[in-house]
């Protein structure tokens, strides 16, 4: 394919709008426009990014060699397998598809047609988990909060599938590997569907994370903490930055154990730093940059299958602890 590619947005609510804007900014002429199905929508969008609006989806995937696909979550297969089945390559946030029989057709459409699928889990482009990646190594314990006060907008959203997926989806980053095991509580605090949920996954190689995701906290915070054989990361998301802490080389642990000392005596504080970026925009250039095929996804349709996975084992398991919510966990609109 030739450097340049035509590019466009499925979906311009609130999170597509940043689509539509940062790939305007991104591709200039070559970003084609976007397709809005809600007419009073797709004109404040395009009058106020000054961009083309498609009167139709049809004319929207005839212009382009790609796209970002950013409607609810129950539209993304028969939006996506449209996109796909022309071979027009698509990124399509999280969760991937409502279900694991949606997101196995999507990915065998791709790879019947050689489309690429890219899943939109952008918290893999974070300052902070840039920043980390190098840094860890074989992880046996991950500990991961992820809080935020309520708010109305999304309150029928599964909590599981609109917050913690994000945190499934590093925690398997991090980890390097598949959960083999999962159990989860989660309650109900302000909306007829869990609010706040907790899971605890178990991997073959023994290592284990605890999520925690809440829309009904006081305060807001995204922190992520990694214990390895090699040392401990803290990682804060939402300040994108964290650190390391190691013990000292060459570190004489009998002479520790004879008297106390202070902490910067035998523990060593890497900074964590990451060169600044809108986690968006990253995510943006790993696409095109796998449509042209300079650099592999960075993001498969697989992890985002695998992510969806054990996002829909969570909420099997809280239904299981409270039976009255067995189907009333909805799957929401993306981001």
């Amino acid at each position: 394919m030739s450097a340049r590619i035509r590019a466009g947005v499925i979906g311009a609510g609130a999170l597509g709008l940043h689509h539509v804007r940062i790939l305007r900014d991104m591709l200039g002429p070559d970003f084609v426009g976007f397709y809005e199905a809600r007419p009073e929508r797709a004109a404040h969008v395009s009058s106020e990014l000054g961009v083309r609006a498609h009167e139709s989806l049809e004319s929207l995937l005839a212009a382009v060699d790609a796209v970002t696909i950013v409607v609810p979550t129950p539209a993304h297969f028969g939006v996506a397998r449209q996109v796909l089945v022309r071979g027009i390559h698509a990124m399509i946030e999280k969760p991937i598809a409502a279900s694991l029989e949606e997101a196995d057709e999507l990915l065998a459409v791709a790879r019947a047609s050689g489309a690429i699928v890219q899943t939109g889990h952008v918290e893999r482009f974070n300052r902070a988990i840039r920043a980390a990646l190098p840094y860890v190594d074989a992880p046996r314990f991950i500990e991961s909060d992820r809080l935020a006060p309520f708010n109305p907008r999304g309150s029928d959203v599964a909590v599981v599938l609109d917050l913690m997926i994000h945190d499934i989806d590093l925690v398997h980053t991090l980890v390097g590997g598949k959960a083999s095991s999962v159990s989860a509580v989660g309650v109900p605090v302000l909306t007829p569907f869990v609010d706040i949920a907790n899971a605890r996954l178990t991997f073959d190689s023994g290592a284990v994370a605890n999520i925690t995701a809440s829309r009904v906290s006081k305060d807001r915070m995204r922190k992520v903490r990694i214990f390895q054989r090699s040392g401990y990361l803290s990682l804060d998301l939402a300040a994108g930055h964290g650190e390391f802490f190691r013990l000292r080389e060459g570190l004489d642990m009998a002479a520790l154990a004879l008297a106390p000392l202070a902490l910067e005596a035998f523990v060593e504080r890497i900074p964590l730093d990451a060169e600044e970026g809108e986690p968006l925009r990253l995510e943006f250039e790993s696409f095109l940059a796998a449509v042209r095929g300079d650099a592999p996804v960075a993001v498969t349709g697989e992890a985002g299958r695998d992510a969806l996975a054990v996002a829909l084992q969570i909420v099997h398991d809280i239904e299981r602890t409270l039976p009255a919510l067995a189907g009333r966990m909805p799957l929401g609109p993306s981001a």
